[in-house]
């Protein structure tokens, strides 16, 4: 095998594994959020999710990928773990397509499928033909590696120390290691197992030899969900023992049977003389016979899952710290399915900045309500998180916001990004109102009575369009839109409305000069505080 045979195997292997990112991505950019709403109605019992999971990967050609967006979802709260039991399951049957289609020797046209995927990607103006022709695209690259390996190993079949390395395949152990240890390095059983097809369409191995290497694959593609549940939250780490444990049970399964029965040769008598098939149908059957007889049990594997992982869901939450977004790296932005997770991350953290800056909001007219600033530390406390999230935020929508998405998705995340800012103005408006206690409590500053009332008015009409936003986005952002518009302009009337009551008082003597400048600052940051509310309402409405 000289030097260009080496470089013909690394180049078909780039173009493989390139195939299978094109795809994915294609996926990811048409299905975008999208793929949150189809978990939710197609994971609702094992049988769907069964069909979930192996679609999803007959697609995107990557039981891993698949997995590591389940791991995602788990983590981000878009899917349990009982679901993700059923999307695993169906994730190592639409890997095996990968498999049946090597054996089906499309490889004459593999150039014809890029180019027609390509056409469509650069000539089409509608988005979801251009994603379309992402994955078909994708698919003929993947092909056209896939034959470049299996010219490139040709030579191999006349080298007698790999002939001699290939028999001790024979041996369980050693196959199933090297298997795992080799699907483990490129992190995708697909692509392992089309080189174990390439090695056998140049007629290097036989079935005998492969049948153990290709379960010790099986378990070697875990190693991809495990890597990516690292820095995860406890569910999701879960998710990657029960792939382990799926693929660790089938593993011990088959081996026993082909060693106690003639598995191999039943196998062999299906597609006589080829190898590339018989590969292709044991790798189906191992996962299909795998999946049958453990989806009675899916529901005890997550709770063995449990078991071997136990705690996690008491966490503490630390001062400073983003709960639900996880970081982001190069790899990561490749996931399927990372828009879902991001965006729905990023809603549960903007709702916990909702939380932290309505709460200052409401003691902050207390404290000056109640004329004493007892809750002060709390507030200033509160207001240094909402400036950390804001900023914490905005860093993670910088990152997501270059990702590949469809462009409601695109819209959406720049909704959010304003959101936040509008939150971070209402929380500095809070803490305004909340320091104008100080004064108030020492005395330098005297409301009367009436004024005091009319700061209880404005509280509660603040409180009522807060309330709004945070209860009704998720149901009818149109609605809320229309009420948060008619409360902005109560407020606009509430505010002209006691500015002239203020005036009034001031030369009726009843108010000092001191008194009329706070109130008057307190009145505009009410206002001020409508007008964001209502800037956030329109960004729900437009989601």
């Amino acid at each position: 095998m000289g030097t260009s045979d080496v470089l013909m195997l690394l180049g078909g292997l780039a173009l493989f594994l390139y195939g299978m990112q094109m795809m994915s991505s294609g996926l990811e950019a048409a299905a975008g959020n999208r793929m949150k709403t189809i978990l939710e109605k197609l994971t609702s019992n094992r049988v769907k999710g069964v069909l979930v999971g192996a679609g999803i990967t007959a697609v995107i050609q990557s039981s891993s990928a698949t997995t590591v967006m389940v791991v995602g979802f788990v983590s981000a709260g878009l899917m349990t773990l009982n679901q993700a039991v059923w999307v695993i399951m169906g994730a190592n049957i639409g890997t095996t397509i990968t498999g049946q289609l090597i054996a089906l020797d499309v490889s004459a046209i593999a150039p014809l499928i890029t180019f027609f995927g390509v056409v469509m990607m650069v000539f089409l103006k509608n988005e979801k033909a251009q994603h379309l022709g992402n994955i078909i695209a994708g698919l003929g690259v993947l092909f056209i590696g896939m034959n470049m390996m299996s010219t490139a190993m040709e030579p191999l079949q006349d080298s007698t120390v790999f002939t001699s390395l290939i028999t001790k395949f024979d041996n369980p152990l050693v196959g199933i290691l090297a298997g795992a240890v080799f699907t483990a390095l490129i992190q995708s059983s697909s692509a392992s197992v089309g080189i174990l097809q390439a090695l056998a369409a140049s007629g290097v191995l036989g079935l005998p030899q492969a049948v153990y290497v290709l379960f010790g694959q099986n378990i070697g593609t875990c190693i991809t969900a495990v890597l990516a549940s690292i820095g995860t939250k406890v569910n999701a780490k879960r998710s990657t023992i029960i792939h382990l444990m799926f693929n660790i049970i089938g593993t011990f399964l088959f081996t026993c049977i082909c060693m106690a029965t003639p598995f191999v040769l039943w196998m062999e008598g299906l597609t006589p003389g080829n190898t590339v098939a018989q590969i292709a149908n044991v790798h189906t059957v191992f996962n299909i016979v795998t999946t049958l007889l453990l989806l009675p049990f899916g529901n005890l594997m997550a709770k063995a899952a449990t078991k071997i992982l136990p705690g996690g869901e008491e966490e503490e939450e630390e001062a400073h710290k983003l709960i639900y977004l996880e970081p982001i790296d190069g790899r990561k932005t490749r996931q399927v399915g990372q828009i879902s997770v991001s965006i729905k991350q990023l809603d549960n953290e903007i709702a916990r900045m909702f939380d932290l800056v309505w709460q200052n909001v409401k003691d902050g007219f207390d404290a000056v309500i109640t004329r004493k600033c007892s809750k002060m530390e709390h507030i200033v406390a509160r207001e240094e998180y909402i400036d950390y999230l804001n900023a914490e935020i905005s860093k993670y929508i910088a990152k997501v916001v270059v990702m590949e998405m469809s462009e409601s998705d695109s819209e959406r995340i720049s909704s959010y990004y304003k959101i936040v800012g509008n939150l971070e103005r209402i929380g500095d408006h809070a803490m305004n109102i909340a320091e104008y206690a100080y004064a108030i409590e020492k005395g330098e500053v005297l409301l009367s009575d009436h004024a005091i009332e009319e700061t209880g008015e404005m509280k509660t009409l603040t409180d009522f369009t807060l309330t709004c936003i945070k209860c009704g986005h998720e149901k009818d952002g149109k609605e809320v839109l229309k009420q948060t518009a008619q409360n902005e302009q109560k407020i606009d009337d509430m505010s002209e409305t006691m500015r002239n009551n203020q005036i009034k008082r001031m030369k009726e003597g009843r108010c000092s000069a001191e008194a009329g400048i706070l109130f008057s600052e307190m009145v505009t940051d009410f206002e001020r505080i409508g007008d964001h509310a209502l800037n956030i309402a329109e960004q729900y409405g437009e989601i």
